[in-house]
């Protein structure tokens, strides 16, 4: 049973709730206004009473168009759910049609994760006409925060920081391998740790001062020479095309990349841990039948 306080809800007219959504979606007035077969001045006129209602501008313009506020990114995360079950009700289609709907999934992940299940996720999706996926780049440290901030429907990630409003589930265990370049470096396998320390080495790090090669060696008393460093694991995997050095990777990723790139991949000469990646969402997706 919901307690709604008559005299504060007559207050909030939902048609223009219903223009936040577009506007969100299409970042743009124009754009906004033909989705929803209205005129530019009804779209800038529902626009004027959202500001007074939430006491702030909602969306700013651009040379392209408009983008929304904090403010505005905030609302979102718990209006388009909330619309979502209000049309269900209304229209009794409470329940999610892939082949009928028109949505885009917002997801967030690194790259290496995105090279590994993005081409599953569009094979599942190509015969689903109105679907779209969009993929941003995000690791474990950031996923929580973009849920919060409305930025991704869907986290992706290593062992990802989550709060008390995320929800999670366990999607693939993975490990870490190591990337090179045989016909830049013809290695011997198995390679020792003293060979292996003697090559020069690309680093993936976040911060792109060290990674968890750097942790383990250093508990070892032993550091390895960087060459480079970059945030990508594509962008490794690319530079070792050209570059008779060293990348560890993750395994998913280093699997994918080795095939793509003609590239080879094995074990490390040192012990590495092991991670679950796990998805990750917002609590006030659980409700949305999209996402059951």
């Amino acid at each position: 049973m919901i307690d709604i306080y008559e005299a504060e809800f007559r207050k909030a007219d939902l048609n223009p709730l219903v223009v936040f959504a577009a506007l969100l979606r299409e970042r743009s007035v124009t754009r906004g206004a033909a989705a929803l077969h209205l005129s530019q001045g009804a779209v800038s006129a529902a626009l004027g009473r959202l500001r007074r209602l939430f006491d702030d501008d909602l969306f700013t313009r651009t040379r392209t168009g408009v983008e929304p506020t904090p403010r505005a990114i905030e609302l979102a995360r718990r209006i388009e759910p909330a619309l979502g079950l209000i049309h269900g009700a209304v229209t009794a289609q409470d329940r999610f049609g892939p082949a009928t709907a028109v949505r885009t999934f917002t997801r967030g992940m690194s790259d290496g994760l995105e090279a590994a299940l993005l081409p599953r996720m569009l094979a599942a999706t190509a015969i689903l006409p109105g679907i779209r996926l969009a993929v941003r780049q995000a690791n474990r440290n950031t996923v929580a925060d973009m849920l919060d901030r409305g930025e991704i429907d869907l986290a992706i990630a290593a062992s990802p920081a989550r709060g008390a409003d995320h929800r999670s589930r366990t999607l693939l265990a993975s490990g870490y391998r190591w990337l090179f370049n045989p016909r830049l470096l013809p290695l011997t396998l198995p390679l020792g740790l003293d060979d292996y320390l003697a090559h020069p080495h690309l680093l993936i790090s976040y911060d792109g001062r060290r990674g968890v090669v750097d942790d383990l060696l250093e508990a070892r008393g032993l550091t390895r020479r960087v060459t480079a460093s970059t945030t990508h694991f594509a962008g490794a995997a690319v530079h070792l095309r050209t570059a008779p050095a060293l990348a560890t990777l993750p395994t998913h990723a280093a699997t994918v990349y080795a095939a793509a790139l003609d590239l080879a991949t094995t074990d490390p000469p040192l012990p590495m841990p092991e991670y679950a990646g796990a998805a990750l969402w917002h609590t006030t997706t659980t409700d949305d039948p999209a996402y059951g």
